[in-house]
């Protein structure tokens, strides 16, 4: 079994660095040598490229980073469905969300779970659906939220929610004045944008280039809230969010929703699971709760 080498190549491959990576470990570098070693010869092939100043993963050693990631998370996995075999509903569960279901969806969802399932271990990672695509595709996560559809074939994806969004600026935005906004009116305006990698940023890219609207500029900030202040700090940004991130805003009138004639923004939630490994029981709990949420009209 090469679980012991195999943890510590990801491990040097993510930290870069052999003294560290056996104080990590809690073994010596020689043995950090050695397991590298081994799984170059198992292998046939350089892992790193090595010197007095850098250490670098070679082409090779990233493909086997990748599932070299994939085989521990199973391996650990098993000792889990092991234990929950003789046991209740135990362990861990680590969800994925991307910053708009983590921060305005999730919590409600996470807090069910928890009281039908107390000695239920959970954990919440938030990143943009980039990022948490990753995670499960690595296994990082055992299930992800995204606000966007993603086509690897590794992964099982789902819709779970259909979200609306609405474009908004702050009460002193000129178009604020209007009764009625026509989509003409938002040629060459400022707009505030969330990180590449962020699906509700993708989504108002396709926005703008299936409208042909010109912009006059691009600020991007990596979360919502950040944009939410931007625009309450400024008289002349729009951007366009989630109806869960901007509901208590718009009832406390710190933002304005632009009056658009007969346009309306939606898109759907995806739930990303991998399909190399079956749902450990505390997934399939925790899916009964989205399905019971389930809004998507078909």
């Amino acid at each position: 079994m090469y679980y012991d080498a195999l943890k510590t190549f990801t491990t040097l491959a993510e930290v870069k660095n052999f003294t560290k990576t056996a104080e990590i470990l809690h073994i010596s570098q020689p043995s950090v040598s050695l397991h590298i070693k081994n799984l170059e010869k198992e292998f046939n092939t350089e892992l790193f490229i090595r010197s007095p100043k850098f250490l670098k993963i070679t082409e090779t050693g990233e493909i086997l980073y990748e599932r070299a990631k994939q085989i521990l998370s199973m391996y650990e996995q098993a000792q889990i469905d092991i234990s929950e075999h003789h046991d209740e509903m135990k362990g861990k569960l680590i969800i994925g969300a991307s910053f708009t279901i983590g921060e305005y969806i999730l919590p409600s969802l996470v807090v069910e779970l928890h009281t039908k399932y107390p000695d239920l271990e959970l954990e919440v990672f938030i990143g943009n659906t980039e990022e948490i695509v990753q995670s499960v595709r690595l296994l990082e996560v055992d299930i992800g939220l995204v606000e966007g559809p993603t086509y690897d074939k590794n992964l099982l994806v789902e819709p779970f929610m259909e979200d609306e969004l609405f474009i908004v600026g702050s009460k002193q935005h000129k178009l604020a004045k209007k009764q009625s906004v026509a989509l003409n009116d938002l040629q060459n305006q400022l707009w505030f944008m969330r990180e590449e990698g962020s699906g509700t940023r993708e989504y108002l890219k396709h926005v703008i280039r299936s409208n042909g609207l010109k912009i006059k500029s691009i600020i991007t900030i990596s979360s919502n809230q950040g944009i939410k202040e931007m625009i309450m700090s400024s008289n002349i940004g729009l951007s366009l969010l989630s109806t869960h991130v901007i509901e208590r805003d718009i009832q406390e009138e710190n933002l304005f929703i632009l009056p658009l004639n007969h346009v309306s923004f939606k898109r759907l939630f995806f739930c990303v699971r991998s399909n190399i490994i079956e749902d450990k029981k505390s997934v399939s709990a925790f899916k009964k709760i989205l399905q019971q949420k389930r809004n998507i009209v078909d």
